[in-house]
């Protein structure tokens, strides 16, 4: 058996060092947005605003994308946000799907759970790709948007001064230093954030004592990808193990700590590779194996009290660690990233004003914090702070096996969709209560299949295909004729210079050479409760702002000057 360390089967690019044309000194451009972080969360972003015809540069310290797998189980939530992005085909051929996972006490199954997942479904509830692959193909995607997106390869931000109109920015090569000038700083530079720490702020909340040690090897095995999870297993007495397979033959192996072992010696090929090759044995993989990387994780609950600093946003690991039980912390960055992008475009084109980024404050921070309450129990679970805890939970994986009412008590708790139930962009309407199904202002579109006429043109989609980077109305309707009011409200939003589209969902297939959606499994108006004349206002975000039963294009108006009022477009052009 090979017990030597081989290299992760992909090929890494290595970027040469960026370095301004006239050298050390200041750049004459000042830049619309810069990007500290070149990891999922910066390049998401960076991708988001060029949807919007955002220009952004982003500095990355790295030469090129990250080495181990780090975060590697992307959520269906994540999937529709990358397939906006443009970059989700990649993740879909090459990840691997999950829809569920198993959980062993000692050497008995006491949990097989399934995440919700049916046939309106365009995305498995979870794929399994490592980071250095999901940075690779966003970054694919930045490539192809070379007048929107700069990336500074080896490029490290060494100060941050702030001022009325933006950010003075040093930045250090290998070989000088210059400064730049940004009108918004967007930090997502990482749990260590530099950023943050310039500006003088901390994350606040818990940090845990339990420490994993987290391994990729390479090993190659017909198991179906699930989520694995053994709690005091023979291979290794006392502990927990979490175990996932990933695309190429590599396997995520992380394992608990006990208190009185030594981080830095538990690290050790000596220490490690024995304990694997116990736990493969129980599992009964029998093949020869080889490690790739080894780390030592420590489970962090915190976050900033807001993610608006004046002309510096928060994003990611930078505003906020989660521990990784219930896979939010990349998803929760993915959806920072989706929320802040159309916001901070909105006030770069002077389309609304800084109010409005002060709404990415308030709906992030609050979604952290549902994250934080979510990922503490399962860390609690996982791995417990105190005696009481590990009591509890010895007692419920003892009962587990022959009670069915304690088992929903080891679930992981998944990541899922946060819904702004509070947030300021929601609009309250009348019409609101006569609605019995479908998803609220705040909450995300519910998936359905529809198929999208275009004169004699037809194409099988999903709604959240229809989203892109405009706001989108959606006509709920028996014919896929849009009422008489849908061109002058139209016409108000273009002079306004706000994209948006007015599509009609009609119950029978359209006719003539009309362009509308059809709802053929006539399953989409029950979903959404709505009946003929119904209309929902989205973000480009796919969360809903507001509902009508019919109809209303003063309302609608209303709405709309609500999220985006005139008088505060006072945003930075560029």
């Amino acid at each position: 058996m090979n017990y030597d360390f081989k290299p992760y089967p992909h090929e890494a690019r290595k970027y040469a060092a960026w370095a301004p044309a006239g050298g050390a000194g200041a750049e004459a451009e000042r830049h619309p947005v810069v990007i500290a972080g070149g990891g999922p969360v910066g390049l998401a972003i960076a991708l988001g605003l060029a949807s919007h015809g955002v220009r952004s540069v982003v500095l990355e310290a790295d030469d090129g994308v990250c080495t181990g797998s780090r975060a590697i189980c992307i959520s269906r939530r994540s999937l529709e946000i990358i397939a906006r992005l443009g970059a989700v085909d990649g993740f879909l051929e090459k990840g691997l799907p999950w829809t569920g996972g198993r959980s062993f006490y000692r050497d008995a199954e006491v949990l097989h759970f399934t995440m919700p997942h049916d046939q309106d479904q365009q995305y498995p509830p979870m794929v399994n790709l490592a980071q250095y692959h999901i940075e690779q193909f966003l970054l694919e995607a930045a490539e192809k948007q070379a007048g929107l997106i700069e990336i500074r390869w080896q490029n490290r931000l060494t100060g941050v001064q702030q001022h009325d109109s933006g950010a003075t920015l040093s930045v250090a090569t290998p070989d000088s230093e210059y400064v730049m000038e940004a009108a918004w700083l967007v930090a997502a530079d990482g749990g260590r954030s530099f950023v943050r720490e310039a500006l003088g702020l901390a994350l606040k909340g818990t940090s845990y004592e339990g420490r994993y040690v987290i391994v990729d090897i390479l090993l190659e095995s017909s198991r179906p990808a699930e989520r694995l999870a053994y709690f005091d297993p023979p291979s290794n007495p006392g502990s927990t193990v979490l175990v996932h397979k990933q695309p190429d033959n590599v396997w995520r192996i992380d394992y608990q700590l006990r208190e009185d072992e030594d981080a830095e010696q538990a690290v050790q090929p000596e220490n490690v590779i024995p304990r694997v090759q116990s736990l493969l044995e129980m599992m009964g993989e029998s093949n020869d194996w080889s490690p790739v990387w080894i780390t030592v994780y420590k489970a962090h609950a915190l976050t900033l009290d807001q993610y608006r600093h004046g002309r510096v946003l928060f994003a990611g690991d930078a505003a906020h660690l989660v521990p990784i039980f219930g896979v939010r912390g990349a998803n929760s960055g993915i959806d920072d990233a989706d929320n802040l992008a159309w916001k901070l475009a909105y006030a770069v084109k002077g389309l609304a004003g800084k109010d409005l980024l002060d709404t990415y404050s308030q709906e992030r921070v609050q979604a952290a914090h549902e994250n934080l309450r979510q990922g503490i129990k399962s860390t609690e679970f996982m791995a417990p702070p105190s005696f009481a805890f590990e009591l509890m939970r010895t007692a419920v994986l003892g009962l587990a096996g022959r009670h069915a009412a304690v088992r929903p008590l080891i679930n992981p708790r998944q990541t899922s969709a946060i819904r702004y139930l509070d947030s300021a962009l929601n609009v309250s309407v009348a019409d609101e209560a006569a609605f019995d199904a479908g998803p609220p202002p705040g909450a995300t579109l519910p998936e359905a299949p529809l198929t999208v006429s275009d004169g004699d043109k037809q194409a099988a989609t999903y709604i959240t295909r229809l989203l892109g980077p405009w706001i989108t109305l959606l006509y709920f309707c028996r014919d896929g004729v849009l009422p008489a009011g849908a061109a002058p409200l139209m016409n108000e939003l273009a002079g306004r210079g706000i994209q948006a589209k007015f599509i009609p969902v009609a119950q029978t297939q359209p006719t003539g050479e009309r362009y509308g959606a059809w709802d053929h499994t006539g399953r989409l108006f029950p979903l959404f409760g709505a009946n003929d004349g119904s209309v929902y206002l989205v973000r480009p975000d796919g969360h809903v702002m507001a509902r009508w039963k019919q109809f209303s294009p003063v309302e609608i108006l209303s709405a709309m000057q609500h999220a985006f009022p005139a008088s505060a477009a006072d945003g930075d052009h560029a």
